[in-house]
């Protein structure tokens, strides 16, 4: 079994964190200086993860570990013979 970051999970963390935080989507993307919120909203929807800079800025934001951020999940994974 391996470990896998659970994006569609590890979005509704990251809205929930935002929301406990008392943040809007626009004060989070003014704190990274994005021109857009797109990024955030895709964090948010499980269709991209925030790069590891910017998990360890969401961490001190929401004052958290970064592992509090990330939900895994384990894959069975097939062998290869080689």
């Amino acid at each position: 079994m391996l470990p896998v970051i659970d994006m569609e999970r590890t979005g509704e963390n990251i809205a929930r964190l935002r929301m406990k935080a008392g943040l809007t989507v626009r004060e989070l993307q003014d704190i990274f200086g994005f021109a857009t919120p797109q990024a955030i909203y895709k964090w948010q929807h499980g269709t991209a993860l925030p790069t590891i800079d910017n998990l360890a800025v969401l961490a001190v934001i929401f004052q958290v570990h970064m592992d509090d951020i990330l939900v895994f999940r384990e894959v069975l994974r097939e062998r290869t013979i080689a």
